[in-house]
């Protein structure tokens, strides 16, 4: 058994900005190239269904998909989440996902900025997006562990200013941090320094898990932080966990961290997206102070019913990022946006929503 994390031996030792930068490539071709979903656990949508409506009383064709998150004006319920930035080919990708985003008025996350903190060598890469997206709403990132370890104001201000960012993600991935070879696990004394973080910065907070989930009890605690939405990014879609886990082996590939016993359920840990939704609504419904948080759901996305579902649920958008990245690499993202849209109508004109606020109210049933 080794320790958790290791680090790179002395002749393989790097800036940790090449370092960062060099992760997050590899990052994007085993998301693209490699079997890294849970195979344990589902969303849990796929146990709901919507109540049909026989009589509508809406015409199709006047079906409006647009609706407002934090306090911005959006074309549909969908959200481009944060996938790159920080290495060479992530400019060229950043563009094209920002001209989508432009395209459909919808929002985009960057993916985590700490490179650009680190250095400024990739920091077009995430400037780009500003640049082909002026009036998408973009969203900053960075990590809970670069927040608990402490993000002076500059730091902030470069984050936000270099995207023209309308929000700030901080993601949370202590599972993928655990997992990951260079993993940082300190996160003790976060929510404090995430509370500094929104009482000081000029636009709203996102707190975004990567794939495990979040609880109602810790949206709660997010919230009291000062947080303005939680995305739940629920288990069902990739496992961060799988993902450095292979990067740990291709490393590594002779040793073992974790007994082969305890290895499955550590990379299938988390809670299913359909039930970070569900809790949220039921911890909004019996707790009015949190009422106004905005939830995003994500976590295995892979449709417009999917979306459709999330909203159902309590959410206020849909977000993806594996099955948009896999489209954009096959030349397919804005295909894959529209069938989703008609998806999204055809659920809204069967449960007679003319609107994404009718759409909240639709009943949905869990099929046991």
């Amino acid at each position: 058994m080794t320790n958790l994390h290791r680090a790179f031996p002395v002749a393989m030792q790097q800036t940790s900005a090449t370092i960062t930068a060099e992760r997050k490539h590899s990052h994007v071709e085993i998301c693209l190239h490699r079997e890294v979903c849970f195979d344990a656990m589902s969303t849990g949508l796929e146990e709901y269904r919507f109540e049909h409506n026989a009589a509508p009383e809406i015409d199709a064709a006047r079906i409006d998909l647009s609706t407002v998150f934090l306090g911005k004006r959006i074309g549909l319920p969908l959200m481009i989440s944060s996938m790159t930035g920080g290495y060479g080919d992530a400019l060229a990708l950043n563009r094209t996902l920002a001209e989508v985003a432009e395209k459909y008025s919808i929002p985009l996350g960057v993916g985590s900025m700490r490179q650009a903190l680190e250095g400024t060598s990739h920091r077009d890469s995430f400037a780009i997006v500003r640049k082909a997206a002026p009036t998408a709403p973009v969203f900053a990132n960075i990590g809970a562990p670069e927040v608990a370890s402490g993000l002076t104001r500059d730091q902030l201000s470069t984050m936000i200013d270099l995207i023209g960012a309308d929000a700030l993600i901080v993601h949370l991935n202590p599972a993928q941090e655990l997992f990951q070879p260079e993993g940082n696990t300190a996160f003790s004394g976060f929510l404090d320094k995430l509370h500094d973080i929104t009482s000081t910065i000029p636009v709203p907070v996102i707190a975004k898990e990567v794939g495990c989930g979040i609880s109602a009890r810790v949206a709660a605690r997010l919230a009291d932080a000062g947080v303005r939405a939680v995305d739940v990014a629920g288990a069902g879609g990739i496992s961060w966990q799988k993902v450095e886990e292979c990067r740990y082996l291709s490393q590594f590939p002779e040793e073992d961290r974790f007994s082969p016993s305890a290895l499955d359920e550590l990379l299938n840990w988390g809670i299913p997206t359909a039930s970070c939704l569900s809790a949220i609504q039921k911890l909004k419904f019996e707790q009015p102070k949190y009422g106004t948080l905005g939830v995003v759901a994500s976590g295995g996305i892979r449709n417009g019913i999917d979306i459709a579902k999330s909203i159902a649920l309590g959410a206020d958008l849909a977000a993806s990022a594996q099955q948009l990245l896999k489209a954009l690499h096959n030349g397919t993202i804005e295909r894959t946006i529209e069938t989703w849209m008609n998806d999204l109508r055809a659920v809204m004109f069967l449960t007679g929503s003319a609107t994404i606020e009718k759409l909240k109210q639709a009943p949905i049933h869990h099929k046991h």
